[in-house]
């Protein structure tokens, strides 16, 4: 406060020093600051050259003391000059006041509103310019005009070019601090010329499409983009030229990111389009969730669909199977009747099969990521797809950059490469091929897996429909579920499928699936108060927490827990669902949660997604068994970083 007193008293003491009367007034057409010069030059009383004063007030008091000559009509002569204050317009003048000094009036207005002016004693410049016409007989009455002219027209000039100059400093700043926020957001925005130039960018192109130029101001979209980018926005840019706006989305090639892409017009003054304005936005974990839920819904539908014929087709079954069944045990059947028994039998048990394949897919399934080692889980798959290999087929497992643990749901994954490479054996000629898995991260943004064959590779057909459900090319063999089960499963996990064959022969199919670092931070340890009824998971949960650093103390009912909730210090609640008694675990959260229990309330439970009372569970997180330790500790964390 101190400082700021004295730097305000330094201000004041060099507008003192200068010679000419100075004011400003704000934009309420009060004053803020003035010097000395100013209350000596209109001879003001101290009243009317304190901060506050209203402009009002010294135009009346200069009025009624005939500072502008004899009014007529002194009120609307204020009112008038009020009125051009307010205007806050760059002014100049020059006036003979009352006691016949001339004065010169300067005015700006002010980026902050309110204005700054300037008053100078210009009497002797105007005396010495009446001396000059009274005694020089050789000049003309014309030359001493045109320089009188001149003189003032130089003073207007000046006045305007400060203000023109106050107005570019405005404008550069407006500029700066522009450029500083479109520099900040995380999309690119850029402006393209009639001829696709760049004519504008806020430098943030590498960092929406990685790969791409950065300084591309001057240059040509095709060459700040690459031919392939540019091949896929090129029509939208064409439309913009011609008045017609779009927004789309595509993947940027060289980073696997999904984009989405706005082009707006630029219409110009007479509606014609000088150019499109560009925003660019990186939206590949929007497009993944969005696959994800899109997903989700097609399996809920499916699920409604398919449950109530399956319901009745496993009751024929059923009857088949036991009429068979009774068929296959009368003596004395003849050959061809045994037959046809066994075969009915073998063709019910198929359907059978079928049926658990369909459920499979189309029944609830919840994804259930956690921290994954990739190495350490194709180094499982090895031992797993090993024995079922034929001899001679040989199994690669190929790994990039993937030191880092990534959360993704294991199991999940685990089934559709070894689906993946199931299919691969089949495609192989006995004793004899290889098929190679690799895996690597695209970026920051996607971790890519690839299964690849030196079999004969994909038909057209199985090309076009291969990730379609019963779609097979094994004949009788083959269900036709299981390219769509990986399809299914990667899908859920917000991931992309692709077939397609080598050039150098055989298939390969390329997983791909959000790179999502295991980098959430560890629950903090805490109290926390176990409630399961089964003594054997009671006892497996416990260590498990013990070894996250938790302390834990135990109950097995809703009635024991709750004489142990009120303990000081509890800071989470994990409680079965299904517990004895009269109240659920769901009932016994619901009731803390009501009452407001400061700790952290969840439920495990191994009732499948969608069961009734899991969903009367509601905003409670809740955890599916079995589950490892590592599951439970990613459910923690991600539950506490919520």
């Amino acid at each position: 406060m101190e400082r700021t007193d004295s730097r305000a008293k330094m201000t004041q003491a060099g507008l003192n020093l200068i010679q000419q009367a100075l004011s400003i007034y704000d934009r309420d057409l009060r004053l803020a600051v003035c010097n000395r010069r100013f209350q000596e030059m209109f001879d003001l009383p101290e009243a009317l050259v304190t901060p506050g004063a209203p402009f009002e007030a010294t135009i009346r008091f200069l009025v009624e003391r005939g500072e502008y000559g004899e009014v007529d009509d002194p009120e609307e002569a204020v009112q008038v000059r009020v009125e051009q204050a307010r205007a806050f317009q760059p002014h100049y003048m020059e006036r003979t006041r009352a006691n016949g000094r001339t004065i010169s009036v300067e005015g700006s207005p002010l980026q902050q509103g309110g204005w700054v002016t300037v008053y100078t004693d210009i009497t002797d410049i105007k005396a010495q310019e009446a001396l000059l016409r009274g005694r020089s007989e050789e000049l003309s009455e014309e030359v001493l005009a045109h320089a009188e002219r001149l003189a003032q027209t130089n003073r207007q000039l000046a006045a305007t070019n400060a203000a023109l100059e106050e107005a570019k400093r405005e404008l550069t700043e407006m500029e700066a601090r522009t450029r500083l926020v479109t520099e900040m957001m995380p999309a690119h925005i850029a402006h393209v010329g009639p001829d696709l130039i760049y004519t504008y960018s806020n430098r943030r192109l590498s960092s929406v499409m990685p790969g791409s130029l950065s300084d591309i101001v001057g240059r040509p979209v095709a060459e700040a983009l690459g031919p392939e980018t540019f091949a896929r926005i090129e029509p939208g840019l064409l439309k913009a030229l011609a008045g017609e706006g779009s927004v789309f989305e595509f993947t940027h090639d060289t980073s696997g990111r999904r984009i989405r892409l706005a082009l707006t017009p630029d219409r110009g003054g007479e509606g014609v389009a000088q150019g499109v304005y560009v925003l660019s936005m990186d939206v590949t974990e929007e497009a993944q969730a969005r696959a994800a839920l899109s997903q989700s819904a097609k399996r809920e539908l499916a699920a409604q669909l398919t449950s109530g014929l399956a319901h009745d087709f496993a009751n024929l079954l059923t009857i088949i199977l036991g009429l068979q069944g009774r068929m296959g045990r009368v003596e004395d059947l003849p050959d061809e009747a045994a037959d046809l028994a066994r075969a009915t039998l073998a063709a019910a048990r198929r359907g059978g099969t079928l049926l658990d394949r369909i459920a499979a897919i189309s029944g609830p399934r919840e994804i259930r990521p956690a921290p994954t080692d990739i190495p350490t889980l194709l180094e499982e798959l090895r031992v797993m797809a090993g024995p079922s290999l034929h001899e001679g087929v040989g199994l690669d497992l190929l790994t990039g950059d993937l030191k880092r643990p990534i959360l993704l749901d294991a199991g999940s994954l685990l089934d559709a490469l070894l689906n993946l490479i199931l299919n691969a054996r089949d495609a192989l000629a006995p004793g004899s091929g290889r098929i190679t898995l690799t895996a690597r991260p695209v970026r920051d943004t996607w971790l890519e897996i690839s299964v690849a064959d030196t079999g004969p590779g994909f038909s057209e057909k199985a090309l076009e429909h291969g990730l379609d459900p019963f779609f097979t090319t094994k004949g009788g063999e083959g269900s036709g579920l299981g390219l769509s089960m990986v399809y299914d499963h990667i899908k859920l996990m917000g991931g992309t499928v692709k077939l397609a064959n080598r050039p150098e022969g055989g298939a390969k199919v390329t997983l791909r699936l959000p790179l999502r670092a295991a980098d959430a931070v560890p629950a903090q340890p805490t109290l926390v108060l176990l409630v399961e009824d089964t003594e054997e998971i009671r006892t497996d949960v416990r260590e498990m927490l013990r070894g996250l650093g938790h302390n834990v103390i135990e109950a097995a009912s809703a009635e024991e827990a709750a004489e142990l909730a009120d303990l000081p210090g509890l800071g989470l609640i994990l409680s079965d669902i299904g517990l004895p008694g009269e109240r659920s675990g769901v009932d016994f959260l619901h009731e803390l949660s009501e009452a407001g229990h400061k700790a952290q309330l969840m439920l495990m439970t191994s009732l499948p997604p969608g069961d009734p009372e899991r969903a009367r569970a509601g905003a409670i997180p809740v955890l599916t068994k079995p589950f490892t330790g590592a599951e439970l500790a990613a459910f923690l964390s991600a539950k506490e970083a919520a």
